[in-house]
């Protein structure tokens, strides 16, 4: 997602009234700028509080640790870093990842080995469809059983653009909290979606509803799910002692226009991938927590 795509940021149409009710009601952070223009290193600096070279993860998709594509590339977050799952498991949070890990595919970089106790998603991002014989379509987990792959028992339209994923990211962290709550248990949300990621997808009530073409339509539903997200907190009567934080990962995909929409870098310079990038980007991926 770009910097320029929410209301609260100057975007014209306007199309994100929860998240910008959310920046008004709350703080801003206009010089908060994720630590790399690519996935796996963004995500890594978010979890661990470093740069993430110091975990070993570059922007280069070259090289060994950077997760980028889990077909070629093994590696991912070393043992030795601390997520902040792990910190906040000695404080008896429950954690738990909905989306996009990206920090490796391999057991050993699995994401209930770094900290976290329930996962649901997927190792890397919904690329793809791939033929099966070379290259798999990616994995979707919950937690250690794979339950399925992107375009088969998860499909993606890419003619029309129709998945139904962020309404299934959306119940799976809507579950998990009212699960915690009913436990009396202080939680730990990180909701990584990916729909604003290419291939861009909406599901059927969010299709050509945005006057910004396919990629607008996909906003819309984010920032729809963010408003039941912040919903769910106040029937569940915990927003007095909930954070909550919106952020993403790199820089506006513009991979996507003009065939998918058009996202805005606005006021920014560069976009997603590429170096020097500061973006406030692709795929919100913030973490929610509550203290009890």
């Amino acid at each position: 997602m770009g910097w320029g795509d929410l209301g609260v940021y100057g975007e014209p149409s306007r199309e994100t009234p929860n998240l910008d009710q959310m920046a008004a009601e709350g703080m801003l952070f206009p010089n908060f700028y994720s630590a790399n223009p690519l996935c796996s290193p963004s995500r890594a600096a978010l979890l661990t509080g470093r740069l993430p070279i110091r975990s070993g993860f570059y922007t280069t998709n070259g090289h060994a640790r950077n997760a980028y594509t889990p077909q070629e590339i093994v590696g991912g977050v070393p043992d030795e870093e601390h997520l902040l799952p792990e910190l906040l498991k000695g404080a008896g949070y429950a954690s738990k990842i909905v989306g996009k890990w990206h920090l490796g595919h391999r057991p050993q970089f699995h994401p209930l080995k770094h900290g976290f106790d329930e996962w649901f998603g997927s190792p890397n991002c919904h690329f793809g469809p791939y033929d099966n014989r070379a290259r798999p379509n990616i994995p979707v987990y919950r937690d250690w059983e794979m339950v399925g792959r992107y375009y088969e028992e998860f499909p993606i339209n890419l003619k029309t653009g129709e998945a139904n994923l962020t309404q299934v990211y959306l119940q799976e962290a809507l579950d998990f909290m009212k699960r915690q709550q009913a436990a009396q248990r202080p939680f730990f949300l990180y909701w990584a979606i990916d729909a604003t990621h290419a291939p861009v997808y909406a599901s059927r009530p969010f299709l050509g509803t945005s006057r910004r073409g396919r990629y607008g339509d996909a906003v819309r539903e984010i920032d729809d799910s963010v408003g039941k997200i912040l919903r769910h907190l106040r029937d569940l009567r915990i927003t007095e002692n909930t954070f909550v934080f919106f952020t993403s990962d790199n820089g506006a995909a513009l991979i996507s226009a003009p065939k998918q929409g058009q996202c805005s870098t606005h006021p920014r310079l560069c976009r997603w991938g590429c170096p020097g990038d500061p973006g406030i980007s692709e795929a919100p991926s913030g973490p929610l927590t509550h203290p009890g």
